[in-house]
């Protein structure tokens, strides 16, 4: 496809994670597993939070939304991966690739909004107790995940609309499972200064607010927590964050290692393997780092499958 314009441009092929064919089953049935396990450990937890009353609270609706985001997550990029194995093709249209990419940037967007809002969240419950139904109101709680949306589809709209106009004239094969910004920056021979200059700026913006919130919210509980006298209590408050560090630390840690470094120090390999760290690994751990310990999750979580194998 070398000199080919973007009028005549049809088509991507991803070439994957692997070309030995050995590996490729090996890679399709361990990501089917993991995208199984996903959407399973999501679902349960929607389930779980949408059945159980107890659970009706502002940390749990933000969960609930956390979780319908990441099987959503998980659902951009990797069926197109196993599709594409199971019919022994590896194309993708133009613009299914900017569909994708898309939906990407969105659903990144979402998880980083809803990790700072939960953030917020064990803020006011830790800092605030006596106050946390007058602060977390129902209003507010749908007002957060609203203007969540409303920013992480303009920001997603912005990328791809700057994607659409360049030019690809180079060759069309992506060394990678989906359509990620990256890859197909270089791709493209067009001058891409503006699209690196946006991600750098504006898409930096997006993701650095939100984590400035995270981290000023812990510095904040860590604070509040070491002042309690009690040791036992201050355990409970610290292990009421953890999962959600856990879960901080994963997905900003990886998403920084890929996009907020200069184009020509990319490495396919690299961004790759962090790829697949926040776009599969990410959500399927989820909701067994915020069931690990959480005993009213648990709960929940116990009536839902006893309710299943009894309707069984």
């Amino acid at each position: 496809m070398r000199g080919a314009n973007q009028s005549s441009f049809s088509k991507f092929l991803l070439l994957g994670l692997s070309r030995q064919p050995q590996q490729q089953q090996l890679l399709f049935m361990l990501f089917l597993s993991m995208y199984l396990a996903t959407v399973l450990g999501n679902l349960l937890i929607l389930l779980a939070i949408s059945m159980d009353s107890r659970l009706h609270t502002p940390m749990y609706f933000f969960l609930s939304n956390l979780s319908f985001v990441d099987v959503c997550f998980s659902s951009t990029t990797v069926p197109k991966m196993l599709a594409n194995h199971i019919l022994g093709s590896e194309t993708i249209s133009f613009s299914g690739c900017l569909t994708q990419m898309y939906f990407v940037f969105m659903f990144v967007d979402m998880d980083n909004f809803l990790l700072a809002v939960m953030a917020y969240d064990r803020f006011v419950a830790v800092c605030h107790p006596l106050h946390y139904l007058t602060k977390m109101t129902p209003q507010l709680c749908a007002l957060l995940v609203s203007g969540s949306w409303v920013i992480a589809n303009l920001n997603a709209l912005l990328h791809t609309l700057l994607m659409a106009q360049l030019s690809f004239c180079a060759d069309n094969d992506i060394p990678h499972f989906f359509c990620d910004v990256t890859p197909l920056l270089k791709l493209s021979c067009s001058d891409t200064y503006l699209n690196e200059v946006m991600i750098l700026t504006e898409g930096a913006l997006i993701m650095i607010t939100p984590f400035v919130c995270v981290l000023a919210s812990y510095v904040r509980i860590t604070r509040a927590v070491l002042r309690v006298p009690s040791t036992k209590r201050r355990w409970k408050a610290f292990s009421t964050c953890g999962s959600h560090l856990a879960v901080v630390s994963l997905f900003y840690g990886t998403i920084i290692a890929v996009y907020f470094n200069p184009l020509s120090s990319h490495s396919s390999e690299k961004d790759t393997a962090a790829t697949v760290m926040y776009t599969v690994v990410t959500p399927m751990l989820n909701p067994f780092i915020y069931s690990l310990r959480n005993r009213d999750l648990n709960r929940a979580l116990g009536k839902v499958v006893d309710r299943r194998r009894f309707s069984v």
